[in-house]
């Protein structure tokens, strides 16, 4: 089988159409962890850095933040809003369970963990057979490379992965059958560069100043050094001076009582953690990180929280820092990978991650009931209480107007000129005959008028 003038070897049919034994003509795209990965041979730093307090919590609390939010199919009604639609569609299936093992949750965690950790998240597709997307497949992203046909044609190469159904190395796909989710693309379209590409070092650097820490207090904090004499000493001695003092007076020995003769004296070496500001050190090193992945230091438990007391504004500044780019991501990919027509997508309930205090919440819904905003009966869902008789509809106060009411009145030429009455009906010439019926409110009171003084006339006879 040949595509754009190469030879192709079909090994296994998965879903969609899956190609291998291509090995030539093809464009890797390859790219640096961070700076100066390559003249290191570094290409895998993910596991080293990761371990450091500051990016292992960035890493986590956004991914397990955008998976806590549920992820809905919604449709666009006649009126413009987006509701959701009935749970029995087939692709919204796939948003509650994406595949056999793993929940949304877990699926959306390991989705974020790919793309912050590794800067580029890889979604492998699963049809059935009429060719609808029903599952999806996390690959490891150090085992999956996008590729570039000379025609601009991009594909992906893969290697095995039983979880995802692929059994084989070497499988190239087309990238319709990949959804692929990048971070900032700095030096390629098809390369998403992590975070830690600017985090590495500070990372690295608080782990030097962690181990160092740990060293120096499993020397119970007592710093090496260097044993000095008056006069020159012989190398045999010196070696074996060195070696008497670290058998007797270091590791398990360390503690015990050391008696130094010929004039030797003790000189310590290194500085010690007071000298070298390590807590400032590390203080500065997770802040580096943080403004690496966008996140308020606070969130992490570094620095104090700001004064002002608003929930929702502190949770507000975190979403629209680190989290909001990767939820419009994700809906805009699962939109596109599902075929969905464009009055149809993906939707995260935002309201999981946005909650406002009690106090602050009750405010709000009371404000929006009484301007009409919202209907009775949705602030109570809000609030997980049930309906209530008359509440479906929105309402207002009754002396509220219109603005096309308030125009006419303003469209006269003086809106607050008195207003003339009409003048009265003639009285009829004789008085023993009753008025004629009147239509208007005036002349009905003046005919009960009229009546009554008939009866007290009739009375008084």
């Amino acid at each position: 089988m040949k595509l754009l003038g190469y030879e192709l070897t079909v090994t296994k049919q998965l879903p969609g159409y899956q190609l291998s034994g291509l090995d030539r003509g093809w464009m890797p795209i390859v790219h640096e962890p961070y700076a100066g990965a390559w003249q290191r041979n570094d290409g895998r730093p993910i596991e080293n850095v990761m371990s450091h307090y500051a990016v292992y919590r960035c890493v986590t609390m956004i991914a397990a933040d955008v998976a806590k939010m549920r992820c809905k199919l919604v449709e666009q009604d006649a009126n413009g809003i987006w509701v959701e639609t009935d749970v029995s569609d087939p692709r919204g299936a796939v948003l509650r369970k994406p595949n056999d093992y793993q929940n949304r949750i877990q699926f959306y965690q390991h989705w974020l963990t790919s793309k912050l950790s590794a800067g580029n998240t890889y979604a492998l597709k699963g049809r059935d057979q009429r060719g609808v997307v029903t599952q999806l497949y996390i690959l490891d992203p150090f085992r999956t490379r996008p590729l570039e046909a000379p025609d601009g044609a991009v594909y992906y190469q893969l290697y095995r992965d039983a979880l995802a159904g692929q059994p084989v190395d070497d499988l190239i796909v087309p990238a319709s059958e990949i959804i692929h989710d990048r971070m900032n693309p700095l030096f390629h379209p098809l390369c998403g560069i992590s975070p830690l590409y600017a985090a590495y070092l500070p990372a690295v650097q608080a782990l030097g100043i962690q181990k160092f820490s740990e060293r120096f207090f499993r020397n119970h904090a007592r710093p090496s050094g260097i044993l000095t004499a008056p006069g020159e000493i012989p190398k045999a001695t010196a070696d074996r001076v060195k070696a008497d003092w670290e058998n007797n007076y270091s590791g398990d020995n360390l503690g015990k009582v050391a008696v130094a003769g010929s004039g030797l004296t003790w000189v310590p070496m290194v500085m010690n953690a007071v000298d070298a500001e390590l807590i400032d050190q590390l203080k500065l090193t997770a802040e580096q990180v943080c403004t690496a992945y966008g996140v308020p230091p606070f969130k992490i438990g570094i620095g104090a929280t700001p004064a002002y007391n608003n929930i929702q504004a502190l949770n507000q500044i975190y979403f629209s820092d680190a989290v909001q780019i990767h939820v419009e991501s994700i809906e805009l990919l699962q939109d596109e990978a599902l075929g969905l027509a464009p009055n149809k997508g993906t939707e995260f309930e935002l309201e999981n991650l946005l909650r406002m205090d009690t106090l602050t919440l009750t405010n709000v819904l009371a404000e929006q009931v009484k301007n009409g905003i919202r209907a009775p009966n949705e602030a109570r869902l809000i609030l997980n209480l049930g309906p209530v008789p008359g509440g479906k509809s929105p309402y207002l106060q009754q002396q509220n107007f219109s603005l096309a009411a308030l125009d006419k009145r303003d469209s006269q030429a003086d809106p607050f000129a008195p207003k003339t009455l009409p003048a009265p009906p003639a009285q009829p010439s004789n008085q023993n005959e009753p008025p004629k019926p009147q239509t208007d409110a005036a002349s009905a009171a003046r005919a009960m008028l009229w009546d009554i003084r008939q009866r007290m006339i009739e009375h008084a006879q």
